[in-house]
């Protein structure tokens, strides 16, 4: 496909950019524990600007060490001891005639206490932000100053170690939002109250930098066009807060959407489709003369070629894509879409975050660990590996031994490559698990792996290759409980009903477990006109599973009055029936079903595995044959270990 806009050059303000494509700030937890650029994290960067980015905006970075720390490992510009480091990482940067902007933040009332030393958060007033559950204290007017004054500083830090220009961080909730908005802003002094005293505080911010880096250093602001939020603004304001900004001297705005309490609106789960929250960046672009960067679930370089043509932005941000593939850029630029490892929207990255880890990717081993995987040895010599499996893992391991110069063999025993992915992108809303499916074929295929479908891996087939090594990718199978009636012809695993073996319209269905899968299970068979219903033996329906995928799915699945049964276990399969025992008073109940779905976890093939490993020397077990896992796991076991063989 041909291009015309998205790798034309961009200004902002007077800064020239390469191309229409920026890499968004998102946390990732890589810096030291004092602040620094580490190394890990200027590999981390570099390899997207190496990879093809025209401008890459930092993580939230830290202008308050007292009350404003975002992350344990978050980047700092609160002293001229962050300069030397955060100037390599700009040097960095600028090999590859990228650009890069530091994002100055401060979290308010959307942080913990334990990672400011036990101290009470802060905010304008003295609401709770619903997510983070800790209650502010509101500010004093002097403390508001010393904070204009403390982004001021780590604006002017920023420039002197040779930032291209700042992104001042006032969407998400956090602190500046809650100035913005009269959600959170409940003040009576000269920071709260009407529209301009709402914005007082970010604007003695814009003009503080302007005036101590001068009026030609860039200064971005990232807003929400809309908060999402019952009680919060609307895009009506969010157009208001970017006309006003633009008034006093902003060089671009950077839109965005949503707060800690309207979350899934932020970072969107899979379910989600490009462009759905376009008509923001485009209000806020027809309303403005300065450049428009926006994020809009952008995942293929087409859409984001679109939204350029339609006008909708200036500039097309690309986060979680660029996580998925540093790549991203160059691959579209020299028209090898298909090359392009997709985001699929999964969750994995903010989930490691969110659980005090460095970020990472699900379909990407190498994101945050690029030092470590810096170079691939390219000692393979033709030697032959056969892998067991052609899911994620065993496709995954196969382009990482052809890399390294291996004969890399799949025997796949289904007529199609993906494993359990042909079953995870069955249910409503999962087309982008197709997309990875095919994007990991297309890799290994254009790296000449030897793909057999329709071929099981016997002892025997192998040993025809005289392999040097053998990886088992083989997968699991559903778990099935030993309980009576669990053999009737009306009892169906997730593969049967995903698999289409089987399919159930118009019935009275029972799901059994509310994992995942379970729910959008529940979800597809409801899509067919089935009454659901789901029987887990937790207290909790999908307990464990990503607070945001499980909001998503149980929204869908209230449009079908899905009904929910938790506390209980399955004890009977009778012919119409199930026979289900409350976990906390031991009482039995009958429920009158059609057909039952088992959806229990799965169960590795070690059979399979002590098989092999007993008949060839060097075996490697990777994937759910090894323990079920999601997957992350999956991708990670199969680059991990193709890597180091």
């Amino acid at each position: 496909m041909k291009y015309n806009h998205l790798f034309e050059k961009g200004r902002i303000g007077k800064l020239r950019i390469k191309n229409r494509i920026v890499m968004p700030a998102i946390g990732v937890s890589l810096a030291k524990s004092t602040g620094e650029a580490s190394d890990e994290l200027i590999a981390y960067y570099e390899e997207r600007a190496k990879g093809g980015c025209g401008l890459i905006i930092t993580e939230i970075t830290r202008i308050d060490d007292e009350y404003g720390v975002g992350t344990s490992n978050q980047l700092s510009v609160t002293s001229s001891k962050h300069i030397p480091r955060l100037e390599r990482l700009v040097k960095t940067i600028h090999k590859y005639d990228s650009k890069i902007f530091v994002q100055l933040h401060h979290p308010g009332r959307q942080t913990h206490s334990q990672l400011i030393g036990g101290k009470q958060v802060v905010a304008p007033s003295a609401i709770m932000c619903q997510k983070t559950k800790e209650m502010p204290r509101a500010l004093t007017t002097e403390e508001v100053e010393g904070l204009v004054k403390k982004f001021v500083i780590g604006a002017k830090i920023a420039q002197t170690a040779g930032v291209d220009g700042v992104e001042i961080h006032g969407a998400h909730g956090y602190l500046i939002n809650q100035f913005m908005s009269s959600y959170s802003n409940k003040r009576t002094d000269k920071y709260g109250g009407s529209f301009v005293n709402r914005m007082r505080f970010i604007t003695e911010i814009i003009l503080g930098i302007k005036h101590i880096c001068g009026k030609d250093f860039p200064v971005s602001v990232r807003i929400d066009g809309d908060e999402f939020l019952e009680g919060g603004y609307k895009i009506d304001q969010g157009k208001k807060i970017a006309v006003y900004l633009e008034s006093i001297g902003v060089d671009a705005i950077n839109v965005s959407n949503g707060t800690y309490e309207s979350g899934i609106t932020i970072v969107e789960p899979i379910s989600y489709p490009q462009g759905w929250k376009k008509h923001l960046a485009k209000t806020i672009k027809d309303a403005v003369k300065i450049p428009v960067i926006a994020v809009d679930v952008i995942r293929k370089p087409s859409f984001a070629e679109q939204l350029l043509d339609e006008g909708v932005q200036d500039f097309v941000a690309i986060g979680r894509g660029q996580l998925a593939d540093s790549e991203w850029a160059n691959k579209a630029f020299l028209g090898k879409e298909e090359d392009i490892r997709p985001c699929i929207s999964c969750l994995h990255c903010f989930e490691e975050l969110e659980s005090g880890r460095m970020i990472k990717c699900a379909v990407n081993p190498k994101t945050s660990r690029e030092l470590e995987f810096k170079e691939i040895e390219k000692s393979g010599d033709n030697r032959v590996v056969a892998i067991v499996g052609g899911g994620p893992a065993g496709m995954e391991a196969a382009r990482v031994l052809a890399l390294r110069g291996f004969k890399a063999v799949i025997f796949e025993k289904e007529n199609e490559l993906g494993g359990m992915l042909q079953y995870g992108n069955k249910p409503p809303k999962k087309e982008k698990i197709t997309w990875l499916i095919d994007n990991m074929h297309h890799q290994i295929k254009e790296l000449g792996v030897d793909i057999r479908l329709n071929t099981e891996a016997t002892v025997e087939e192998i040993r025809k290759l005289d392999p040097y090594a053998v990886f088992v990718a083989a997968g699991a199978a559903p778990t099935v409980p030993p309980i009576p009636g669990v053999d009737n012809d009306n009892v169906y695993t997730i593969i049967d009903i995903l698999g289409g073996k089987v399919s159930l319209k118009d019935k009275n269905i029972a799901v059994i477990g509310s994992g995942l899968t379970g729910l959008e299970t529940a979800e597809y068979l409801g899509e067919n006109g089935n009454k659901i219903t789901v029987v887990e033996m937790l207290s909790e329906i999908g307990k464990g599973t990503n607070p945001s995928n499980l909001f998503d799915v149980m929204s869908r699945l209230k449009q079908f009055n899905t009904e929910l049964i938790p506390n209980h276990r399955l004890m009977k399969i009778n012919s119409n029936s199930i026979t289900l025992m409350d976990t906390r008073s031991q009482k039995y109940t009958n429920k009158e079903v059609d057909a039952v779905v088992l959806s229990l976890g799965v169960s590795p093939r070690e059979n399979m595995v002590k098989e092999i490993e007993d008949n060839f020397g060097v075996v490697r077990v990777i994937g759910d044959v090894n323990e079920a896992g999601r997957i992350a796991q999956a991708t990670r076991e199969g680059f991990e270990k193709a890597f180091v063989l």
